[in-house]
């Protein structure tokens, strides 16, 4: 089910998300967001009939997952009185991420007095330091929303410094979203990084419980790989020979185009490897420092969203391909 960012349609689940992004991840961001909830998102908040874990992106901030709704405050006052603990210790929280006017802004001492008048209907032990349990509140399209509060837990910071790396591999940042573009539902996919360098995309992706094996034709970046992943706790097959040499199929692929002096290639290299990561998987996210629409159209893929991550005057372009 979806659903518009400020009105429910139905009695089914619904999630409020929050996010927020640079300048130069606009682009990248609004893919991520696109191929996670399958529709283009509005800014900083919006209402979702899926679910995602929220940790799983660099941008989203926070989940709500909306127990009570009402048009007023007193609404969500008089419903939250339902809410039970079972002697677990709490915690409500205002989030400040919304979509009203500034005018209508509402400062910090009236935050506090929201979550204390909610606190205050909810039998059980308030503890705002380490709460068994998280609530949050928040204000969407002219609506009050309560729910179970879930924050994202940024667990690609400590992925950032890896043992082994190089200038040109992708950011953390970049990686996770490209998986999440790759891969928006986990369950039961295989996936498979080709070109995998040091092992950014694989590192990012088992972090997530996703089912990834990676190649690279240079044995010192294959290892480099390996070194990676075993620092982080994660297991997976990192295999050394070319991509033409695989003969296994896989749900998604992604693929940075080697590129600059640590992997000399020639366009004609460049479409073999496109050739083959068709002939081996069925969605690809392809990573490229430059537009290479008749080199991807030539290899049989349809680029069905694309978007620039850009880092300075660096640009990388990452095209979803079926």
């Amino acid at each position: 089910m979806e659903v518009s960012a400020n009105i429910p349609v139905s009695d089914e689940p619904l999630y409020i998300y929050t996010y927020a992004h640079s300048p130069d991840e606009t682009s990248l961001c609004g893919m991520e967001l696109r191929c996670l909830f399958g529709r283009e998102i509005p800014p900083a908040i919006f209402a979702s009939g899926v679910q995602v874990d929220v940790s799983r992106s660099p941008f989203m901030k926070e989940r709500i997952d909306v127990m009570y709704e009402g048009d007023t405050l007193p609404e969500i006052y008089k419903q939250t009185e339902q809410v039970e603990v079972t002697g677990r210790s709490f915690k409500v929280i205002f989030v400040k991420t919304n979509d009203l006017a500034p005018e209508h802004k509402i400062e910090y001492g009236e935050r506090r007095l929201i979550e204390r008048e909610i606190g205050m209907r909810i039998e059980g032990e308030a503890d705002v330091n380490h709460p068994e349990l998280v609530y949050g509140i928040v204000t969407l399209g002219g609506r009050w929303y309560f729910g179970a509060y879930h924050k994202n837990n940024a667990t690609w910071f400590r992925q950032m410094k890896k043992p082994r790396s190089y200038s040109i591999a992708l950011s953390t940042r970049v990686a996770r979203a490209a998986v999440n573009m790759a891969v928006p539902r986990i369950p039961g996919v295989r996936m498979i990084d080709p070109c995998c360098g040091i092992g950014t995309v694989m590192v990012e992706a088992l972090s997530m419980g996703i089912d990834v094996v990676g190649r690279d034709i240079n044995p010192l970046i294959a290892a480099g790989a390996r070194t990676n992943i075993a620092h982080f706790g994660f297991e997976s097959e990192v295999t050394l020979g070319d991509i033409a040499d695989i003969e296994e199929h896989y749900d998604a692929a992604i693929v940075d185009m080697p590129y600059n002096l640590y992997s000399r290639i020639t366009p004609e290299e460049q479409f073999a490897i496109l050739s083959h990561t068709r002939r081996i998987a069925d969605r690809v996210v392809i990573v490229a420092i430059e537009a290479v629409d008749e080199m991807i159209a030539a290899a049989g893929f349809t680029i069905v969203d694309r978007c620039v991550a850009r880092k300075g005057a660096f640009s990388r372009h990452l095209m979803l391909c079926e």
